[in-house]
């Protein structure tokens, strides 16, 4: 089909919705806001609408960002602004139809900002609010706005563009294009985007692939399951580009199992193209053929590695191979083979959407562009976010997380995943760039950001990542195999109580020798946790090996719990919490804790009433202290 009579059809349906009579409820139906309840929401609403005299549309939309303040629900009336609710409860969905359609008035109840022009109403602009300021949303632009399932709704906001810009120019003009804006590989290494694809392009091979990696693996990650349930579209146009500059005619996109949401609006919208010419044989009559295979992941985080995953798509055990030859080179049924993560494909649609330098003008001068994130951990603004490349961590922490929750006060933040590293609170005006993380011992990762207070244990945060780590290990080589159980076993040892001094030493030539040895990125990134904490935590360790206490009462030999006698009421709750009978006392009387018995559990703290107070944590072992 001709992409202007797509367009013009497209806009026409926008139109209708900006600027018709009819009034619209945007719900946030992304995995956030369905766990928090927007199912119901919607429910509600289509429920109230259908039994009132009034038309009304009820839209589901993709995550805005904020999630914690799932449900948000956004109103939007022609003529005026769109106004976005947060936390919003099925009783709320009442008070909204009646007072905005039945009385034409507007709740001030839950309302966080509004997106447009502000002139009718006084009230906040969402992107002047202190979450959304300092953002910066190139990839991010239509998530929570537009309806994923409704291509007319992609198309309407410059969907596609890109790509009949794309085909308008030699391959080699898109690849220039590519350099010209800076971008570099948003899966981790920070790869140039456009010398990957200079590698495949100049291969003399007739058969040639394209791979979005999209499976995802971080704890804590969430960029690329947000992009693909707000604005697939995106993705599919961003792919069809690559493939057209590369010279592949077949794509495959790779995602875990564990998205249901997103591979179903995936699907969706590759039928969609497909039906559009959009996707497939002789795209917009241009010869061009492109088409697409989705593959369901296992949840291996090995698979994450380029060549893990082109096994896995092949039918074999996710392993890594060794490099070279790269996949650029030899990659999927021994073809070139470029593989690139869902945020550099949806990058490469929107730098073809807009003119030549308008990604390039954001970020730094080795790092350009926006990045996104997935801002989680002990803040108090959780979400995801999208920040110029060179924002730095006090920025984002303070001026977009709202600070550390709870009035604690800020320990660390963990970038790059289970592969990167722990920055101190020291270090937090560091700009996020590649170069920059590099420097300070971790690495920008596919995106994820873990902020950590004074209550986390930084010996039993690196014991947890390197635990991860040794799990997903695929044991093909010595160095990750043996390597980070041997790293684990001294970490589990220092939390116990049990290490020496000389362990330090071990774990930090350990790590360099994992990362020297390993056979991929896995294990050549696998000692970051425990590298960082080392370096800036390393009294840390000192604390827990020489004098037996954890600092922040995390680790539970060398902590341990007594009732305070002036504030025990005898309320007799701890004791009947207890699963192993280590609490001893009558009703009313003091109650005692038997420090041979106490297995740390910690239900009696749990459990007793926050007006009593009554039950304390110290650091250190009790009974070695006796």
């Amino acid at each position: 089909m001709n992409i202007k009579k797509l367009i013009k059809e497209a806009s026409a349906e926008w139109s209708d919705l900006l600027n018709g009579p009819v009034p619209a409820f945007l719900v946030g139906n992304a995995t956030c806001g369905r766990s928090a309840g927007a199912g119901d929401i919607i429910e509600k609403l289509k429920t109230e609408i259908s039994s009132g005299e009034h038309k009304c549309r009820v839209l589901e939309v993709g995550c805005i960002g904020m999630c914690f303040l799932e449900p948000i629900v956004s109103v939007y009336r022609p003529g005026y602004p769109l106004i976005v609710y947060g936390k919003v409860e099925e009783k709320d969905v009442v008070k909204m139809i009646e007072a905005f359609l039945n009385k034409g008035e507007i709740i001030t109840e839950n309302i966080i900002g509004v997106v447009g022009p502000n002139e009718q109403i006084n009230l906040p602009d969402l992107f002047s609010i202190p979450i959304m300021k300092p953002q910066k949303r190139l990839v991010l632009n239509n998530c929570g706005i537009i309806d994923p399932t409704n291509l007319n709704h992609y198309i309407a906001n410059k969907g596609y563009t890109g790509l009949q810009e794309a085909l308008q120019r030699s391959s080699q003009d898109v690849i220039e294009r590519l350099k010209e804006s800076g971008l570099r590989g948003r899966g981790g290494a920070g790869f140039p985007t456009w010398r990957k694809w200079q590698f495949c392009k100049d291969q003399d091979n007739d058969t040639k692939y394209l791979i979005c990696n999209a499976d995802e693996g971080d704890p804590g990650a969430f960029m690329n399951r947000s992009l693909l349930e707000g604005d697939p579209h995106s993705l599919i146009e961003g792919m069809v580009i690559a493939g057209y500059a590369i010279g592949a005619s077949m794509g495959y996109i790779y995602c875990r199992a564990e998205y249901p949401l997103a591979l179903e609006r995936l699907r969706l919208a590759i039928s969609q193209a497909e039906e559009k010419n959009l996707l497939g044989n002789d795209i917009m009559g241009s010869g061009i053929n492109f088409k697409l295979k989705v593959k369901e992941g296992a949840g291996a985080f090995v698979c994450g590695e380029e060549t893990a995953l082109i096994a896995s798509i092949e039918g074999e055990r996710g392993m890594p191979r060794p490099r070279p030859p790269f996949p650029a080179i030899s990659g999927l049924w021994k073809n070139p083979t470029i593989i690139n993560n869902v945020e550099s494909l949806v990058s490469v649609a929107r730098i073809l959407q807009n003119e030549p330098g308008w990604f390039s003008k954001y970020g730094t001068k080795e790092s350009k562009g926006t990045k996104t994130f997935a801002l989680v951990g002990k803040v108090k603004n959780t979400g995801l976010i999208e920040v110029p490349m060179g924002t730095t961590l006090r920025e984002i922490i303070y001026d977009i997380g709202g600070g550390v929750d709870d009035g604690k006060q800020l320990k660390a933040v963990q970038t790059g995943g289970p592969s990167g590293g722990c920055v101190p609170a020291s270090m937090i005006d560091i700009p996020v760039d590649y170069e920059s993380l590099a420097e300070a011992g971790t690495i920008m990762g596919s995106g994820g950001l873990v902020v950590m207070d004074e209550d986390n244990c930084m010996v039993d945060v690196a014991k947890f990542f390197i635990d991860f780590a040794h799990k997903e290990s695929c044991g093909e080589c010595a160095p990750c195999r043996l390597g980070t159980k041997q790293m684990l076993a001294i970490l589990e040892d220092i939390v116990a109580g049990k290490g020496t001094m000389e362990d330090l030493d071990l774990l930090e030539d350990l790590g360099k020798g994992i990362m020297k040895g390993s056979l991929c990125g896995l294990g050549q990134t696998a000692p970051n946790p425990v590298l960082t904490t080392l370096r800036y935590f390393g009294d840390e360790y000192i604390e827990h090996i020489q004098n037996k206490r954890c600092p922040a009462k995390v680790c539970r030999d060398l902590k341990y719990y007594e009732i305070l006698e002036d504030k025990c009421t005898g309320c007799h709750i701890c004791f009947k919490a207890c699963p192993v009978a280590a609490i001893s006392g009558n009703p009313k009387d003091l109650h005692k804790i038997d420090q041979e018995l106490c297995i740390k559990c910690g239900m009696c703290l749990d459990k007793c009433p926050v007006k009593f107070s009554a039950i304390e944590v110290y650091p250190g072992n009790k009974v070695m202290e006796d």
